[in-house]
């Protein structure tokens, strides 16, 4: 369609990658969070989204995978530190802009008294974007009634292909002062290094093709009512040029087995003027799976029947069974004894 270019040049210059569960993408949401697993020593995860099949030939599609894990717990006194890792990609439009990013991530953590946690982390990676023009038309293409992509266009793109380096740092502090409160909140910047992007060898005057920072926000918190209901309230805010996202809400973990084997969760989330997000997940033996649907509230919901985007998260986590019944960290609120 006409306008597939400059959407997709405006979408690669002032927003990121993201999901809506940004909780169940870790390392995307701020490098410090690398290591943080308060019921766990390592964890795997991978996430896929598939956005605007309802309006569009071509669906946004959005993937990744990640891992990550302490490590030095026996040798730092009351702290350690976290090493991980995210490959993320993203393909999108009719001109099959694709994104791959790989990025690797380190953290530190410090426990300061007893109910105190201080972390801080940063990521270096690489990342690829590139674009294919065979399926794109362009305005002198149009032919009167038609846009014809088979006439020739004065449109060149001299660098369909271009890689970068790119930096994120974080600080994260969680407070837990009882085994049935846990509190975390954490802020980051990515692209500290500002990189540039762009398709054409030569800038035009008065564009800046260099990525904006973006800053992110989040706090959450998880409490246990009982030994069968964790309420998990939530919220995250990350801005980037002109443009900013809001989520916030809450799920309920449900305790199934009555050992915290086996875990159901409930909730919803809200993005102003955009979604409501409700969501529902599975937990059994370390293993949780997760599913979320964008339900369109803004004025696309009169194109789209309010079918914006849904989302699965997969994850495992796990303990070394050398370190087990010796962890000097912060504790989340569990079913498990």
């Amino acid at each position: 369609m006409v306008v597939s270019l400059l959407l997709i040049f405006q979408s690669s210059y002032s927003q990121d990658l993201h999901f809506s569960q940004w909780f169940n993408s870790p390392l995307t949401t701020n490098p410090a969070n690398t290591g943080f697993i308060p019921d766990a020593d390592y964890r795997l995860g991978a996430n896929y989204r598939n956005q605007w099949s309802s309006i569009m030939s071509v669906p946004y599609k959005t993937m990744s995978i990640w891992g990550d894990a302490q490590i030095l717990r026996d040798r730092i006194e009351s702290g350690w530190v976290g090493v991980g890792g995210v490959i993320l990609r993203d393909v999108a439009g009719s001109g099959k802009l694709t994104s791959t990013k790989i990025y690797g991530s380190v953290a530190y953590h410090q426990m300061v008294g007893e109910a105190h946690l201080l972390s801080a982390g940063f990521n270096v990676g690489w990342a690829n974007k590139r674009i294919s023009t065979a399926d794109l038309k362009f305005p002198d293409q149009f032919d009167g009634k038609f846009f014809d992509n088979t006439l020739p266009t004065s449109v060149v793109i001299d660098n369909p292909n271009v890689n970068y380096f790119d930096v994120q740092a974080g600080l994260n502090y969680a407070y837990f002062p009882t085994e049935n409160l846990y509190i975390n909140g954490g802020i980051s910047a990515h692209h500290l290094n500002r990189p540039r992007e762009s398709f054409f060898s030569v800038d035009d005057a008065g564009i800046d093709n260099h990525v904006s920072p973006r800053y992110t926000a989040f706090a959450n918190a998880s409490i246990k009512m009982n030994d069968m209901v964790i309420i998990n309230p939530m919220a995250y805010f990350t801005t980037q040029a002109k443009a900013s996202e809001l989520v916030g809400g809450a799920n309920i973990q449900y305790n199934l087995s009555g050992d915290g084997e086996t875990l159901l969760t409930g909730g919803l989330y809200y993005r102003p003027g955009d979604a409501i997000i409700p969501m529902v997940g599975f937990e059994w033996k370390n293993i949780r799976l997760s599913f979320t649907y964008d339900a369109t509230t803004s004025s696309l919901k009169q194109f789209n029947n309010s079918r914006g985007a849904y989302e699965f998260a997969l994850a495992r986590h796990g303990m070394y069974s050398e370190y087990n019944g010796n962890r000097r960290q912060s504790f989340c609120p569990s079913f498990r004894n």
